[in-house]
């Protein structure tokens, strides 16, 4: 069994937190995790500036050289409005830089804020995630990978760099649909489930 804890990286309204507070608070609470021996330590992602981090990968990046054991996850990464190519980029390096610590939690998103922002359409949203989640898997498992869909433009035997070093764990994070559990369960992934 593993323990750890998860910021969502909100700043209450009215509260005296900026941005750049929150994030050094949330820097230090990664490594208060791992000084109290906890196993993980996950940060979720937003695009509103009710919350502080919208790039956990970069924030993990720094709890990394603070630390040396702590698995660095995200409580969701908003697969469905990024790109695929740039996510697995992100955290391949993310994974070099923690010496094999990075996890990534693939989700939908709750808030419609992001499918605007990215100009996607939130009303494809789970056929986003089905496509975007079968390229990342491609982009961790494959050297090389020949891929076409409809959300992104093709690739021909592209080879994403850098690579990561072991494993590079994905999990599906399920809310407020039975379906998100069952794609995880068929796609042989692990979930991790989030308040709806």
């Amino acid at each position: 069994m593993e323990l750890g804890v998860f910021s969502l990286s909100d700043i209450y309204p009215g509260s005296p937190d900026t941005a750049a507070s929150r994030i050094d608070d949330i820097i230090s609470f990664g490594v208060l995790a791992e000084q109290h021996g906890l196993d993980v330590f996950g940060i979720g992602e937003h695009h509103t500036r009710a919350f502080a981090v919208s790039s956990p990968a970069v924030m993990h990046a720094a709890i990394a050289r603070a630390t040396s054991k702590i698995t660095l996850t995200t409580t969701s990464t908003i697969l469905t409005v990024l790109d695929p190519v740039r996510l697995y980029q992100d955290f391949a390096t993310l994974n070099l830089i923690s010496h094999g610590r990075a996890e990534i939690g693939a989700g939908r998103s709750a808030f419609a804020e992001p499918f605007s922002l990215f100009g996607e359409n939130m009303a494809e949203y789970d056929q986003l995630f089905a496509e975007k989640l079968d390229l990342l898997l491609r982009l961790r498992d494959e050297e090389q990978v020949t891929w076409s869909g409809r959300y992104r433009p093709a690739l021909d035997a592209a080879e994403a760099n850098p690579r990561h070093e072991g494993d590079l764990p994905v999990w599906v994070a399920v809310g407020g649909t039975p379906s998100s559990a069952v794609r995880a369960g068929r796609l042989g992934l692990p979930m991790v489930a989030l308040d709806p």
